[in-house]
């Protein structure tokens, strides 16, 4: 009997000459080896327990792993420290961690570093490559949360409740005023609003006035609540619904209308992968990224399902990371707003943003060329803009835009006179005169924007745009498979999309740097 098997396994010393030259690990050593990783890490010790995982040799495990897949689960990275030569190579013969280390490293650890980690890895690839920072090509995508799908609440419906019970307040008080009150010649004035905390201070009066005592409390068959009874339970009831929806409404705050009970932070957005069917909206973030000659530049997650909200965040963040702003910030028609346009002349950038109608006015020549469109309308000697027949355009007032942080202003023109006109079903809805509403500084602004995006440098800053913002979200969607968010809350979801980008960089790094290898 011999004491061997065919099954043997036979390693050499080193690791790495078992591991093609041309593997990713290799481009990812030369990158994660520049960076000083204890920096990351805080530096407390504990005198008593175990001792602490090695987190460089975690953070790399974790790192290498996105960079290879997109995204990555916990157990997925645990089977391959134990199984992939790679893995076990960049663990230099450590024991491999558990799913569970490798997640509270993760939640506890990378949460509060995962930027600056982010912005080093950037900085060594933005210099071996001379990545050009004056141009970013941005663009935003919704990816569904994980939150359950019927688990909304909508703000609207909050308010329009927490009314109703106004009302039935303000009947409860007149009712007490009437019979319990009267007889100690005291009455509780009613509101048309009332606050959680005025509802208590009338309850401590109520129960002060009457003597309720709430351990007096009679229920159950063959029991008759008395007057006072009956009354104190409804004001409880009424206070208790009113915290409820204030609750709700403060968690949805100013710049949205809903959120999901499973997670407060995503909002119901319409998300363009509707499995459902139905137009249905789903708890969702919008995802931004700022792209730079193919990499990621800057990465954001936001609440708001309008991109025109994203834009000034994504720039700030920007600006924290490089030190300035990028000279020609190139968007789709979601982001060109008065407020967009006002901010980039306030931070010296170009507007390269489309505007809402920008495609239209561009394609559309039935559009373009509509006699009844007021751009189209002619002016008379005195510079007054007139009809297709002849008729004067009146200026009525102007008037301030609601939500506009810039105060713009809307000015108003009404038709002299539409009675009786031919053409007045193809000039206007209306059943009196047309009323037109201009705003002369945005309208200046999108002929500015129009002519810079069909400028000869505006033809290649779109056609750029297409290809690398919406083509760096079809990478990480489709070929790596990240479809829907797997943790919860805006700063875990933050974290997890730029452990995203980490790996997308430093495999887009790979790719290009073996390219230029195999053309020389």
């Amino acid at each position: 009997m011999t004491n061997y098997t065919s099954y043997q396994l036979k390693l050499p010393i080193d690791l790495s000459y078992a591991i093609d030259f041309s593997d990713p690990v290799f481009t990812f050593r030369e990158v994660i080896d520049q960076l000083d990783l204890q920096k990351y890490f805080s530096s407390d010790t504990h005198s008593t327990g175990r001792p602490s995982y090695d987190p460089g040799k975690l953070l790399k495990v974790i790192l290498f792993s996105f960079m290879e897949n997109g995204y990555c689960s916990l157990r997925s990275i645990e089977r391959s420290c134990k199984t992939d030569i790679r893995y076990i190579w960049l663990l230099d013969n450590v024991k491999a961690p558990s799913f569970m280390t490798i997640g509270n490293f993760i939640n506890n650890t990378l949460s509060s570093s995962i930027e600056q980690i982010f912005n080093d890895i950037n900085s060594y690839i933005f210099e071996r490559d001379s990545v050009d920072l004056d141009h970013v090509y941005i663009d935003g995508t919704k990816i569904e949360a994980n939150s359950n799908k019927y688990t909304w609440v909508w703000k609207k419906a909050c308010i329009t409740s927490r009314d109703k019970v106004f009302g039935y307040l303000t009947s409860l008080l007149e009712e007490i005023n009437a019979s319990t009150l009267a007889p100690f010649g005291v009455k509780i004035t009613p509101r048309e609003q009332y606050s959680v905390e005025h509802m208590e201070e009338v309850m401590d009066f109520f129960t002060s006035v009457t003597g309720f005592d709430e351990s007096s409390v009679v229920r159950g068959r063959g029991h008759r609540k008395s007057t006072v009874q009956r009354q104190y339970q409804k004001l409880t009831e009424y206070t208790a619904r009113l915290r409820n929806y204030a609750e709700r409404i403060e968690i949805c705050g100013e710049g949205r209308n809903s959120y999901s009970k499973t997670d407060h932070d995503a909002t119901f957005m319409r998300v363009k992968r509707d499995y459902m069917g139905n137009d249905q909206l789903l708890p969702a973030y919008n995802m931004q990224i700022g792209v730079c000659d193919e990499y990621i530049a800057v990465v954001d997650a936001q609440k708001y399902a309008s991109d025109m909200d994203c834009f000034v965040p994504l720039m700030e963040k920007f600006r924290s990371v490089y030190g300035k702003y990028p000279r020609y910030p190139v968007a789709d028609a979601g982001y060109g707003s008065y407020n967009n346009y006002l901010y980039c002349e306030e931070v010296g950038m170009e507007k390269y943003m489309k505007f809402t109608m920008y495609n239209k006015t561009l394609n559309d020549r039935k559009y373009r060329d509509d006699p009844y469109n007021v751009r189209n309308f002619g002016r008379n000697e005195e510079g007054e803009l007139i009809c297709p027949k002849g008729k004067r355009i009146v200026f009525l007032h102007s008037k301030p835009v609601k939500g506009n942080r810039y105060g713009r202003t809307e000015e108003v023109y009404e038709c002299e006179d539409c009675s009786g006109c031919p053409e007045k079903s193809s000039c206007t809805k209306s059943t009196g005169n047309r009323r037109i509403y201009i705003n002369r500084e945005l309208t200046a602004i999108h002929e500015e924007v129009f002519g810079n995006l069909e400028s000869t440098h505006g033809h290649l800053l779109r056609t750029n745009r297409s290809i690398q913002a919406e083509g760096t979200y079809g990478i990480i969607k489709w070929d790596r498979s990240y479809r829907r968010v797997y943790r919860r809350g805006l700063k875990n979801v933050i974290l997890e999309f730029t452990l995203i980008s980490c790996g997308f960089n430093l495999y887009k790094y790979h790719n290009r740097k073996k390219r230029q290898e195999n053309a020389a």
